[in-house]
């Protein structure tokens, strides 16, 4: 069985934070029984691009000061660090509302710029990785993900995570790579397998909703989950969510790959009551998942098939940002000749959605095709 606690937190003061966080690491014996023999915690925030608080895109700064106040008064070191989808890690902590609060309490700020090639024999599909250099300095992974919704892999959560391990645009690599979810999300469970991250506390007080996992609607949820399994925690959140948790293809995967269980009977409920945290219509992506892989013949017409981002041209700023941050080759997004706004070219699109996920002006859409919801039905 792996055990999750779901804690009520109904907003973000500090001291309730606090008594929150300490409510629920007490259903696993405390920080230090977590943390036992061990005393160099890294803490890993969900900080994809430099954004208000409000706006519900980032781990909360009263999250990240509330856990690390508690490790200092359990003696323990501390630092933090993401690679940011855009934006470097110190002006993307500024703008999150982070920077100056844990500089208050003097944690380090963790170099993610650097790189260490790490190879991985027992992976179910990846046996090569190149991590942020800062990670091995640490004796332990504590990782704070931000529950919002995805493009690709319907929500980011506790196993996506640690995807900000990896450096910089070598993220972007990996899109290229393994544009198919399925391909992409056992991808993720071996990056988990590898990294082993000891515990994981989930921001969702306020989550995310609709077009994340920047653009999307803040929703209040009032919850802390905790775990040691990524692979309960993020389903038993997509059960709050009426997402049917096999339709995210990490809790799969990751369940065959050993990392953890999706499955209810495996997973233990602590804490308080799972129906204060319902949100049977919070706005995700339910469709079944469909793996052109094993189309046959279809997959030529992959991309007749899946979903495609669109631009609304009225909310476009033509920053170019979205070309810019595109890892097809050739590029999917382009200047096009007396167009001011750029323009997709689908024949290259590799439906990783980069495009959508990281566009700071709410641009760009997921649209299901009208061969793909056919396919579904």
């Amino acid at each position: 069985m792996s055990k999750v606690a779901l804690i009520g937190c109904p907003n973000y003061e500090l001291n309730q934070v606090k008594t929150a966080l300490m409510r629920g690491f007490s259903y696993f014996g405390g920080v230090k029984n977590i943390f036992q023999n061990k005393k160099r915690i890294l803490l890993k925030p969900n900080l994809l691009t430099g954004e208000k608080i409000e706006k519900a895109v980032t781990t909360h700064p009263s999250l990240l000061q509330g856990i690390t106040e508690i490790l200092l008064e359990n003696d323990f070191f501390c630092g933090y660090g993401d690679s940011p989808g855009f934006g470097s890690l110190e002006t993307v902590a500024k703008k999150a509302g982070i920077y100056t609060p844990l500089k208050n309490l003097k944690i380090e700020v963790v170099d993610f710029v650097g790189k260490k090639e790490v190879s991985f024999a027992k992976a179910l599909q990846n046996r090569q990785f190149t991590i942020a250099k800062g990670l091995f300095n640490y004796d332990a992974l504590l990782s704070l993900p931000k529950w919002k919704t995805h493009g690709l892999t319907r929500i980011t959560g506790a196993v996506k995570n640690q995807y900000g391990c990896i450096p910089g645009l070598l993220k972007s690599e990996f899109h290229f790579k393994l544009p198919d979810v399925i391909h992409f999300s056992r991808m993720l469970v071996d990056l988990n397998l590898l990294l082993k991250p000891d515990f994981y506390v989930m921001d969702a007080i306020i989550a995310m909703e609709g077009n994340g996992p920047r653009n999307g609607r803040p929703l209040s949820m009032g919850l802390l989950a905790f775990s040691r399994d990524p692979i309960a925690l993020d389903a038993t959140l997509s059960r709050l969510i009426r997402l049917d948790p096999r339709k995210v293809i990490t809790c799969l995967e990751g369940e065959k790959g050993g990392l953890g269980y999706w499955q209810e009977n495996a997973i233990e409920l602590v804490g308080d009551d799972f129906s204060h945290f319902y949100k049977a219509d919070f706005d995700v992506q339910r469709e079944p998942t469909v793996s052109y892989k094993k189309e046959g013949f279809l997959r030529s017409f992959r991309n007749l098939l899946l979903s495609k981002p669109i631009i609304d041209y009225s909310k476009c700023k033509a920053c170019g940002i979205c070309i810019d941050i595109c890892p097809a080759q050739p590029k999917a997004l382009l200047w096009k000749e007396k167009q001011p706004i750029p323009q997709h070219n689908y024949k290259y699109c590799i439906r990783c959605y980069c495009c959508q996920e990281l566009c700071p002006h709410n641009a760009i859409q997921i649209k299901a095709s009208s061969v793909g919801k056919i396919l579904r039905r």
